[in-house]
């Protein structure tokens, strides 16, 4: 293998680090800065790096990576949960795409094995790009954001089968091509089943002592060795290294140690990842681009508009509204990072000429470079294609506005997170009515089954404040800090109810002067508040008389807190920003009539032993806290948990499957 030059990888880190500055500064993905350092630096554009066997096997690596985080998120009960879109409209939607495309292209005379590839790529799209534009859009939560999102999953799910399929369909050409298939899925079924059997019984285990050293680097290095030992094992086996890294990612994502492997992981997989966009884009020969330029205009529209009305018409079979359903074609519309990794993988086995593969690859760069604008404006089309959208909203309102019926002298809580769950409940202890307002879905659906005051809506909206009561409301506290939304909700707020008193959440003391000014009544900087809590409790402690620790604490606050703001940052973060912090929570669960818990008592399921606690059981509307361990369960019951994320997802198995 010829490695790459010192001089190679100045060159390499350079350019990408420019063009990843620029890219941001344009407000573009990265994952588009990549492929253009990759095609400014490679043999077809200025060629200062030529396409050699050390350069795809960065890119190997960088797909074994990317594999191994879709396996560490896969996630069974996420499947089950959202069944009805993940697996009809996502697999409706890949199988359709891939039928139509891959026919599209054995007309063109691709052979068809190669054609079965082109259709399984076209069909996917791109999580790394849709997940960050609806994240920063606010619309990850949204309806046609929660819809794209199952599709998504789904497209990430069917990459598997297909890691399985291209190198059955790459190999010995004198055998059938069903025999191939068939021997394929045999040693694929073998290794699964031996990969999962040591990790289940080797695993944990090992993990376990390797944690109990408590050496980061070492537990990297264990991570790093299952991660590579697993794609080994898989290639040697005659399938693909992403195979292995996709199971071994599943393996961890079953463990305890899931939250770390994600934190530590996390800066390898992005630079591998970089590297594997890199050597992507320095296979794209702009010659030949050059010169099929119409047939690849010609194929990246034919994939845009083909991806959004399919969408649109099956969104339509699901019961969306049109509006919804466009939004969701929209944000799907261009072909994913996935579709390199497979492009990848096809040319290794030479499924389908140069040729081919350059146009293919053109499209889909040029799809991806066209996603920024499409996601960011999918509200703006929708609009203008659908005229009825803009009243379909209406129902959303009408929603909020028949919780805040009656309401008057309420306060309204922008965000349901663990601060605003903790202010309702004070609210609620003194007899004071409050509405919350949240995009969580999932949040939103617990806490109303637990019959709490809570609504989906967008804060930042002033048709949707005013539909929660904005002009009869006495207070308004923003419970979660996100600077950009609360002035935008103080805007809103100061405009409508210029007198009244609103409370804002904030992290530390950076913003609390804008925030002010901005017309904020009070803002609480969560970490200095901590801090003062803490040494008035240490005060007291001491012996300190209580009324100075009062005159202390009143100063302080009087003086916008700054006696506690600026501290010595250090080179490690502080341990109150420890992201297990807030682990633990409540979660909802509701019992149908087929569920294992059903007609036993709570004592009998030992959800104390998976580290679970009822905090409350709510039963034809009426919500009894702290339930007796001799309740006997009934169907129709929701059941409110409190626990860690892990220990909640086993004792929903429990509740519903025994």
């Amino acid at each position: 293998m010829e490695p790459i030059g010192f001089h190679s990888i100045l060159i390499l880190l350079g350019v990408a680090v420019v063009l990843v500055a620029l890219f941001r500064y344009l407000r573009l993905p990265q994952i588009l800065a990549y492929l253009s350092a990759g095609i400014v630096v490679g043999p077809y554009g200025m060629g200062w790096i030529p396409d050699t066997e050390g350069t795809r096997t960065l890119a190997e690596f960088g797909l074994v990576f990317l594999m191994f985080t879709v396996g560490l998120e896969f996630s069974l009960p996420k499947l089950i949960a959202m069944k009805t879109m993940v697996f009809g409209l996502g697999g409706a939607q890949v199988l359709i795409s891939a039928l139509v495309f891959g026919l599209v292209a054995w007309v063109f005379d691709v052979p068809p094995e190669g054609a079965i590839v082109i259709g399984g790529m076209l069909a996917m799209s791109s999580t790394a790009i849709v997940l960050k534009l609806l994240t920063e859009q606010l619309e990850q939560n949204s309806r046609h954001g929660r819809h794209a999102i199952s599709v998504l999953l789904f497209q990430d799910l069917i990459v598997v089968p297909f890691l399985i399929l291209i190198p059955a369909l790459g190999g010995n050409l004198e055998q059938s091509v069903w025999i191939s298939l068939g021997w394929a899925f045999l040693k694929s079924v073998i290794v699964l089943v031996g990969i999962f059997i040591v990790g289940r019984w080797l695993l944990r285990p090992f993990f376990h002592e390797v944690a109990s050293a408590k050496l980061r680097e070492y537990f990297m290095l264990a991570v790093l060795l299952l991660t590579l030992a697993a794609a080994w094992i898989t290639e040697m086996a005659g399938l693909s290294l992403a195979l292995g890294a996709f199971l071994a990612g599943m393996m961890m994502g079953e463990t305890e140690y899931r939250h770390q492997v994600e934190g530590d992981i996390l800066p390898f997989r992005d630079i591998l990842l970089g590297l594997f966009f890199v050597t992507i884009g320095m296979m794209l020969d702009l010659g030949i681009m050059l010169e099929l330029w119409p047939w690849v205009l010609a194929s990246v529209v034919a994939i845009i508009v083909f991806k959004t009305l399919l969408v649109l018409g099956l969104g339509k079979l699901f019961g969306m509204e049109t509006g919804v359903a466009l939004r969701t074609g929209l944000v799907l519309s261009q072909v994913g990072e996935f579709a390199f990794a497979l492009i990848l993988l096809a040319n290794q086995h030479q499924l389908f000429c140069a040729r081919t593969s350059q146009i293919v690859l053109a499209a889909i760069i040029l799809s991806m470079m066209l996603a920024p604008l499409i996601v960011r404006y999918n509200g703006w089309l929708a609009k203008r294609w659908v005229p009825g959208y803009t009243r379909s909203r209406e129902g959303n309102l009408d929603q909020i506005r028949a919780e805040a019926t009656g309401a008057n002298r309420h306060v309204i809580i922008c965000g349901y997170g663990r601060s605003g769950q903790n202010l309702a409940w004070m609210l609620e202890q003194e007899g004071i009515p409050s509405l919350a307002l949240d995009l969580d879905p999932v949040r939103v659906r617990d806490a109303r089954d637990a019959g709490k005051p809570v609504v989906y809506g967008d804060v930042a909206r002033r048709d949707v404040l005013e539909a929660a009561g904005l002009h009869r409301a006495t207070a308004l506290a923003i419970s979660f800090y996100n600077t950009p939304s609360a002035l935008k909700i103080l805007e809103i707020t100061r405009h409508v109810r210029p007198d009244m008193p609103v409370i804002v959440r904030t992290m530390d003391d950076v913003d609390l002067d804008r925030l002010k000014a901005a017309g904020a009544t009070e803002v609480v900087p969560e970490s200095l508040e901590g801090s003062l809590m803490m040494g008035s409790h240490l005060l007291l402690l001491m012996g300190v008389p209580g009324s100075r620790i009062m005159r202390h604490v009143r100063n302080v606050r009087s003086d916008r807190y700054r006696m506690l703001r600026g501290f010595f940052h250090g080179l490690y973060p502080d341990d109150g920003n420890d992201a297990h912090a807030y682990q633990e929570r409540l979660h909802s669960v509701e019992l149908p009539a087929g569920a294992k818990a059903v007609g036993r008592l709570i004592a009998d399921l030992h959800l104390e032993e998976v580290g679970v606690s009822v905090s409350a059981v709510r039963r034809g509307g009426i919500r009894g806290p702290e339930p007796s361990p001799e309740t006997k369960l009934a169907a129709g019951d929701v059941l409110v948990l409190f626990g860690t994320p892990e220990a909640l997802e086993q004792a929903e198995k429990i509740l519903l499957e025994g």
